[in-house]
């Protein structure tokens, strides 16, 4: 009998970002739903969102135009900063309908059009976002269920995993979610996780939004205590120590998410509930 797969994203954050930064991380995330529940690697398929091109070109513009040709000290702190602060800037929405902030998520929409091509319309989708990434995906996922905007990004109309309606389980990593929150006078309306309309599919679906933050990342901060809202649907904000022993103990910290055994095993037991959940398996 055939099986229902599990639809995974991983939206990645904030600096310079090569194609495949995903690729360990999903491949210790498959061998860890594999020894957890015994099922194949294969019931998951998945796909690493890779936004950053969108802004690499102009970054390296703004670095040849402005710090190269003035002799601008601290090139490298400076390469950095322009890296980093430049993304969370260039995101901004403006008026516009050929801008940054689309173009961002037009690169989640094409990751859920692969998806449901190989996972199928109807699968259960995982979103695992990093720092920025978890702003992005939060902001692409609202633009679906609650504004008009986001739908004329999807690329296949008839595909309820492409308009957001399969979204199940969220995992953010490091957020800046709350400082983003700045940015708005009554920040209180999170996504819907699951989202409203999972249960036309897959009413034995509970789903959940679970955050971790590691204490010494000063990029990452809780979601429960931003409002009532956020309280209600986050399901937990997770403490996590993660990095080496270089980096563990301060906020180099923030790039450490995805090498932490207890964040794959939390996310690989909940994947084998919903594979077993939505394939009836005993």
């Amino acid at each position: 009998m055939k099986t229902q797969k599990i639809a995974v994203i991983i939206v990645h954050g904030l600096g310079i970002q090569k194609k495949d930064y995903a690729n360990k991380f999903m491949k210790n995330l498959r061998e860890t739903f594999s020894q957890i529940s015994g099922i194949s690697d294969q019931e998951l398929a998945m796909e690493a969102v890779h936004w950053a091109d969108v802004f690499a070109s102009r970054e390296e513009e703004i670095i040849r135009g402005s710090i190269r040709p003035h002799r601008l000290r601290y090139r490298r702190l400076r390469q950095y900063v322009i890296h980093h602060l430049a993304d969370a800037v260039a995101y901004q929405p403006v008026e516009s309908e050929d801008q940054n902030y689309e173009a961002v998520h037009r690169t989640i929409s094409e990751a859920l059009h692969r998806l449901s091509l190989s996972a199928g319309p109807s699968a259960p989708l995982c979103v695992i976002s990093h720092s920025l990434g978890s702003v992005i995906a939060s902001n692409f996922f609202y633009d679906l269920q609650f504004s008009s905007r986001g739908h004329r990004l999807v690329i296949d109309p008839t595909s309820p995993l492409e308009r957001g309606e399969l979204l199940t389980m969220f995992y953010t990593l490091g957020t800046t979610l709350p400082l983003w929150s700045m940015r708005y006078r009554d920040f209180d309306k999170p996504i819907e996780v699951p989202a409203e309309q999972l249960k036309r599919y897959h009413a034995q679906l509970l789903g959940e939004w679970v955050n971790f933050y590691d204490q010494d990342d000063i990029l990452a901060y809780p979601l429960k205590s931003i409002n009532e809202a956020y309280d209600r649907t986050v399901r937990q904000d997770i403490p996590v120590n993660v990095g080496n022993w270089l980096t563990s103990w301060n906020p180099l910290s923030h790039s450490g998410y995805f090498y932490k055994q207890s964040i794959l095993d939390y996310i690989a037991s909940n994947l084998d509930i919903t594979w077993r959940a939505i394939n009836s398996y005993k």
